[in-house]
């Protein structure tokens, strides 16, 4: 060995003499679990690709499903490629890191798709056992080059084959535009896999319910809940849609409350806003808000069902051909005749001032599909001010937040936090409730718990 080679494997301590290489590239058993199965969004995929490249004809595409981000130091986050990359490929997961789908434009009309990977460095390869992004020692069986395009039914090259192109003028901000605009109504597949996700979400609020008395038991029994709801999203599905919020007494009234820090205490209510990511990247988008101790108070009762009716007026109104608005209008209407009729919101002289709004600063709905919230590229005119149609997906989701320091609100009122919120798909003729298998009514809602508690 010269001392070049010493040197090297000293500081990498790894061996590097050919006869290693030999050795490591060779008795390894053939891969058994070839995919070549045709995945089932390939096809509504490519009608998408289609609609894109009718709407950019003769312009260069270059949609990225981005890289690993470092969580510390030589640790990485765990990878979810671009929502944009899984709309136009129908891949979801984790084994794309790096790809790029290219549409390039054809004489004539039309783009040819190439989906740009980074190959997974498989026995015989150095990178095997050398490359922690891509060797299969570090990361795993990954799909190859073949067979991502069996899969997609997309052209596969190697990502260093990539060419130069000239992205210049690429329109990059307008691609993202257009697909939001077309990722307003969602197609059988995209619907189905929402309903997947609702449908796991509300197994994972019974799983999380049913650990209250080791929560309330718990110096940080916020956490225990969130830990639950957790490791069921990961269980059945991809993970969590976004961080789950698991807010117990006067946390619930922070809107985005994901510390998870708090205690869960006898009395108070549980808001709980979670949503499980499919293996897809669907997700759902569901709230509901607790009794601990089993049932409501008289105060707790009736803020409830201010919310639970301001829900109710906007599900009435969620039908093909209102303005998405007009639904948020509906909600926040009753919240303020009911606020003013106890007393608890100031009568203004200018109604513009909307002062009832204090207690609820948010918005009543959201797109939801591959985000969250979904569609946040499109213009404001054809989102907030947009026509319903059928095939969305949306959240209703009013509440009311009275803070602990809020002098504006009656003392009894200060820390209860409520928020309902559900998963809506608009039909030709109205709108289906996705989530409403978990439930909403107050009584329900104790029943709920105690059977789930038994």
């Amino acid at each position: 060995m010269n001392d070049k080679v010493e040197n090297n494997k000293a500081r990498t301590g790894r061996p590097t003499t050919q006869e290693f290489k030999d050795f490591m590239g060779s008795h390894w058993a053939p891969h058994e679990d070839v995919e070549v199965t045709r995945i089932a969004a390939a096809p509504y995929a490519a009608e998408r690709r289609a609609r894109l490249s009718a709407r950019f004809p003769g312009e260069l595409i270059a949609v990225k499903a981005g890289n690993l981000k470092t969580r510390a130091n030589d640790t990485d986050y765990r990878f979810r490629p671009d929502s944009d990359f899984a709309y136009l490929t129908g891949l979801g997961l984790d084994h794309e890191p790096g790809a790029i789908l290219v549409m390039e434009p054809r004489e004539g009309e039309g783009h040819d798709a190439t989906l740009y990977l980074v190959p997974p460095a498989q026995p015989g390869d150095e990178g095997f056992y050398s490359d922690p992004a891509a060797g299969e020692f570090w990361i795993g069986r990954r799909p190859g080059l073949a067979e991502f395009a069996a899969m997609t039914g997309i052209a596969t090259k190697a990502l260093s084959d990539l060419p130069k192109l000239n992205l210049t003028h690429q329109p990059h901000k307008n691609v993202r535009e257009a697909l939001a605009e077309m990722r307003f109504v969602k197609d059988e597949y995209e619907v189905q896999q929402l309903r997947d996700a609702v449908d796991a979400t509300i197994a994972g609020f019974e799983a999380a319910i049913t650990q209250l008395p080791r929560a309330i038991d718990h110096k940080r029994g916020e956490r225990v809940i969130e830990a639950s709801f957790d490791g069921h999203a990961r269980e059945e599905g991809n993970g969590v849609g976004y961080e789950t919020i698991a807010a117990a007494g006067p946390h619930a009234t922070t809107l985005h409350w994901i510390a998870n820090t708090g205690q869960v205490r006898e009395g108070d209510l549980l808001l709980l806003d979670a949503g499980v990511e499919v293996e897809s990247l669907y997700t759902a988008d569901v709230t509901r808000t607790f009794p601990i101790s089993g049932d409501f108070t008289a105060t707790q009762r009736r803020v409830y069902e201010i919310v639970l009716e301001a829900a109710d007026a906007a599900f009435a109104v969620a039908k093909p051909g209102v303005r998405f608005l007009d639904i948020h209008f509906a909600a926040v209407e009753v919240l303020e005749k009911r606020l003013t009729e106890w007393g608890i919101a100031p009568v203004s002289e200018d109604p513009e001032s909307k002062l009832f709004r204090r207690w609820m600063v948010h918005g009543t709905s959201h797109h939801l599909g591959l985000d969250v919230h979904d569609c946040a590229e499109a213009k404001r005119e054809l989102y907030m001010e947009g026509i319903v149609e059928p095939g969305m997906v949306f959240t209703i989701e009013p509440g009311l937040y009275f803070q602990e320091g809020d002098l504006a609100a009656p003392e009894e009122l200060r820390g209860i936090g409520i928020r309902i919120e559900d998963d809506i798909l608009v039909t030709e003729d109205g709108a289906e409730n996705l989530s409403a298998a978990l439930p909403r009514d107050p009584d329900e809602v104790v029943a709920w718990m105690k059977r789930a508690m038994r």
